[in-house]
């Protein structure tokens, strides 16, 4: 059974595109943007919220940066708990019109907390140059990996593009083409470690024609990539994939079904896909598969749902989170308790 909590809701604001990080301690930090709206980014802010009682109840929402009023505003920001304990946020900050396409207007931003979430840093900029960053990867050798997408001049497709450090951040290698293919919109990816030196980024595809996710392999710690293959999530946007303690691989997404709701009604849809190590590794979509639970509906006529982050207990227990419109006036965050039992009937039940 899913449960569900409500980690912020703020009637005067909209609060959307949510991400959540387990430190050492057990304590949940979420973190979000407030905005004036999703289509309007006259003000924004980053704020977080914390729960010690594994997402049941949360703390008052606090700031991490400055509020915005205009160009150089704040976009989508991602949390990661480094080996060392630390918490690191990333965000882009954006210095453009929508029209504008050129990526130095994309900037992205570290700010970290060695103390659980209390306190913060002073934002630190990165050479990464793009939108809608994924999480600060941590690979097992140390080497981080800072990944967002923007458009190819030429083409006016969307590219996915990774910058990595192999000494902390002080200094970084980049940019290197993750995903980029003529026709296909490949952005917002979420980059898994698989084994060894082999990682699998899974994409959005963002042509609203409802096309599958995309996902690319690369053998040499993302140094260089494959070219996209087509892989069972349809409709997929916004993918966040992880590793569930029992070896299974977990991707939540929004599903976005295209055709007039591109322009309309948007989305209404949160889903969570449960595949595997050969699936992710397969060369061609007839090889992999994936199992798809609904994690929510929005029931608003404005419906605008389906950036997620999730994180798991150590006994099972996932915990995911969520913007959505829904019985509010304007965008909440949401919380999600479940375990991979969800997914399943026991063959007594079947």
């Amino acid at each position: 059974m899913i449960e569900r909590f409500t980690v912020s809701r703020d009637d005067t604001i909209y609060e959307a595109f949510p991400d959540v990080a387990l430190t050492p301690s057990g304590t949940l930090v979420c973190v979000f943007a407030e905005c004036t709206h999703h289509g309007d980014r006259s003000y924004t802010r980053i704020m977080a919220t914390t729960s010690t009682d594994r997402g049941r109840t949360w703390s008052a929402k606090y700031p991490l940066t400055e509020a915005t009023h205009g160009i150089g505003y704040y976009n989508c920001p991602r949390i990661t708990t480094l080996s060392d304990g630390r918490l690191v946020v990333i965000v882009d900050k954006i210095y453009a019109t929508g029209e504008d396409r050129n990526p130095d207007c994309y900037r992205n931003l570290l700010i970290f907390s060695d103390d659980g979430g209390v306190t913060w840093s002073e934002a630190v900029e990165t050479p990464a140059r793009g939108i809608v960053p994924d999480r600060l990867l941590e690979l097992a050798d140390g080497r981080w990996i800072l990944s967002c997408h923007t458009t190819e001049p030429a083409s006016r497709n969307l590219v996915q593009r990774l910058w990595y450090s192999d000494d902390q951040g002080a200094t970084w290698t980049g940019p290197v083409i993750v995903g980029q293919q003529p026709g296909l919109n490949l952005c917002e990816a979420s980059i898994l470690p698989v084994e060894g030196q082999t990682l699998v980024a899974f994409h959005r595809e963002n042509s609203g024609k409802s096309w599958d996710c995309f996902k690319t392999i690369s053998y040499d710690n993302g140094a260089s990539w494959s070219a996209p293959i087509a892989f069972p999530l349809p409709a997929c946007h916004r993918p966040v994939a992880g590793w569930l303690r029992d070896g299974q691989i977990l991707i939540t997404h929004r599903f976005m079904q295209g055709g007039k709701g591109w322009t309309g009604w948007w989305t209404q849809n949160l889903f969570a896909g449960l595949t595997d190590r050969e699936s992710a590794l397969a060369p061609s979509r007839e090889e992999a598969h994936t199992r798809i639970l609904p994690l929510d509906f929005d029931r608003s006529m404005q419906s605008d749902t389906g950036y997620s982050g999730w994180v798991q207990f150590e006994d099972g227990e996932i915990y995911v989170v969520n913007y959505i419109l829904d019985d509010a006036p304007k965008a909440q965050i949401r919380g999600y308790a479940l375990q991979v039992q969800d997914f399943l009937l026991s063959p007594k039940e079947g």
